[in-house]
């Protein structure tokens, strides 16, 4: 009895400070800091474009030719203003709001697209499973921007146009992980069970298995929204994205091209802006889901 105590009672050789070295604690606060890394990063981008008809801003489309090409930090203009004398925050924010928005609409309808093309695919498959296949392998094939540039072209450069060409681009993407996700799902017992107890198929698949996969492919639709901003602005850049009086991030670079080597804010702020944006959206995606893999193996 007196060695059982003993060995009960010897502390363990696993201390706290074994445990804080750990893969899974290196793991976590890997995962911790990307998410403060990246919504520090999306905010200080999303929150000035959100508030920006809030903010004390000049008209973004006010020209002054007596003020053109100012320095940052000059006459109260934080980021100085363009070749016709404009506020070049002010356009930045409100040229954002149109990008944004373009982004966020683009990742929703793909999202909707993908996730409901590849739950058919993966839980009925045969014939469905082939045709979206298909549609996916041919998709993927072609050259993105020269498709979208085509697209565009036939159809008009408008924002609707450039919203719904950027989300028939980037489905692919959130229909094959839905469809590798509802292929495991479809083998588990509940499914099993909710079939034996008389369930349709498609009530199976929409109350149960949907749900439990809609949290993993909602990350790749958040990371979707970093392309989908880039997608917009390299259209609006090359001309093909929403026209005048819209002033996006790309037509903002593309306008201030000529100055670059004399008026290099012009070109440099806009693309730090982008830059930070894509990051910050990065982190933010990749750390939910290394946060997501954390709470599984645990």
């Amino acid at each position: 009895m007196t060695t059982t105590v003993a060995t009960a009672e010897r502390p363990s050789a696993v201390t706290d400070r074994h445990l804080a070295r750990s893969t899974a604690a290196r793991q976590q606060r890997s995962a911790r800091i990307k998410l403060w890394a990246g919504a520090v990063c999306t905010a200080l981008v999303a929150l000035p474009v959100a508030l920006a008809s809030l903010l004390p801003l000049p008209d973004p489309n006010a020209q002054d030719l007596s003020r053109r090409r100012l320095a940052p930090f000059t006459d109260g203009h934080l980021f100085g203003t363009d070749q016709l004398g404009r506020d070049l925050l002010s356009r930045l924010l409100h040229g954002g709001q149109v990008s944004l928005t373009v982004g966020v609409l683009a990742v929703l309808v793909s999202g909707l697209i993908g996730i409901a093309a590849g739950s058919a695919a993966g839980y009925f498959g045969g014939w469905v499973d082939a045709v979206v296949s298909r549609f996916l392998e041919a998709q993927l094939a072609l050259p993105l921007l020269m498709m979208l540039l085509l697209v565009v072209a036939l159809f008009g450069p408008s924002v609707t146009v450039i919203t719904c060409v950027i989300a028939i681009a980037q489905w692919p993407e959130v229909a094959r992980l839905t469809r590798s996700l509802v292929l495991v799902e479809r083998e588990k017992p509940y499914v099993a069970a909710a079939r034996l107890l008389g369930m349709r198929s498609w009530s199976v698949l929409a109350r149960h298995i949907v749900p439990n996969i809609v949290r993993p492919a909602s990350l790749v639709v958040l990371l979707l929204l970093a392309q989908a901003v880039l997608l917009e602005s390299a259209l609006s850049f090359l001309g093909a994205g929403p026209q005048r009086p819209f002033a996006t991030w790309g037509r903002i670079i593309s306008d201030g091209q000529d100055y670059i080597t004399t008026s290099w804010w012009l070109v440099t702020l806009p693309g730090l802006v982008i830059a930070l944006l894509v990051v910050g959206v990065n982190l933010l995606g990749d750390g939910l889901r290394d946060r997501v893999r954390t709470k599984k193996g645990a």
